[in-house]
């Protein structure tokens, strides 16, 4: 049976964190309902009344992991430790990255963060080490 995406990111979490390579965090996108009045139903289900759609904030093709690794600057640039911005696109073996996720990963490495697709923790790790 394949993994799934979210079984994959939290592994990329834990290595990330065992590693010591920064602090992630998960991105939650999409689109979901809302509206001017939300009832609970007896069954659990919910009643939206005036139900409209939102997305969340983010533009489309961001990475479901967003992470800061910390860097240290070399002599030149005083020694300085910062923290530099990385994104991982996490997929399944069989899944691949839409032209919105490739495009958003491109302009985030043309603007010196780290990021690119991972299938698996090593994958990550490599993208934030920018191996």
């Amino acid at each position: 049976m394949t993994e799934t995406e979210h079984d994959i990111q939290n592994q990329i979490r834990i290595e990330i964190s065992r590693r010591r390579l920064g602090v992630s965090f998960r991105t939650n996108v999409g689109r979901a309902w809302t509206g001017n009045n939300i009832r609970k139903n007896i069954d659990g289900s919910i009643t939206i009344m005036d139900p409209r759609p939102f997305q969340t904030g983010l533009p489309e093709g961001y990475s479901d992991l967003t992470a800061v690794v910390p860097v240290v600057i070399t002599a030149e640039m005083v020694g300085s430790l910062i923290g530099v911005a990385g994104f991982i696109e996490v997929k399944n073996a069989k899944r691949k990255a839409t032209p919105a996720q490739l495009h958003f990963i491109e302009q985030m490495r043309s603007l010196g963060a780290r990021a690119g697709v991972a299938r698996s923790p090593e994958d990550a790790v490599r993208i934030l080490r920018d191996e």
